[in-house]
């Protein structure tokens, strides 16, 4: 199961540039809960950042900063982990255990965003599996129950 196949293709992202409150806007707009920071390099979006809903409170309400005057690139971190559309989701789900996070933005071979995976992304795939195991036990003992009364 590859991450390609299973990321949300529709990511809300912005110019690492634009304003905090701009990233609020969005995000309230769009309903989401974080926004993929991109900047354009040779006409392909390369993600340079993500900032969440709790990064806003975290490190903009809370000091007591001021959202418009603050851009987005300067409240998130700048290491960003990014994981490739070809990966597997077991390896999706190490990374954000080993580095405590929830989100990833999905790459190409050519490190242009395709989408974003989330933890609950994964948990949703997870319950659905289980969910067709019980189904195949179930299944199982409905047969059984007819060929052998």
């Amino acid at each position: 199961m590859r991450v390609g196949e299973f990321c949300n293709r529709e990511v809300v992202m912005m110019p690492s540039d634009e304003s905090v409150k701009v990233a609020a806007e969005l995000m309230r707009s769009k309903h989401v809960g974080d926004i993929v920071l991109v900047e354009e390099r040779h006409g392909k979006r390369i993600p340079v950042g993500i900032i969440s809903d709790r990064d806003l409170v975290v490190e903009v309400m809370v000091p007591g900063l001021i959202p418009k005057d603050l851009a987005a690139s300067d409240i998130v971190t700048r290491s960003l982990l990014v994981i490739h559309e070809n990966d597997s989701m077991f390896d999706a789900l190490y990374l954000m255990r080993e580095k405590a996070i929830r989100r990833l933005p999905v790459v190409d071979s050519e490190n242009t965003l395709v989408g974003i995976i989330t933890l609950d992304d994964i948990t949703d795939l997870l319950a659905e599996m289980l969910g067709n195991v019980a189904d195949v036990v179930e299944r199982q003992r409905e047969l059984e129950i007819r060929h052998r009364p």
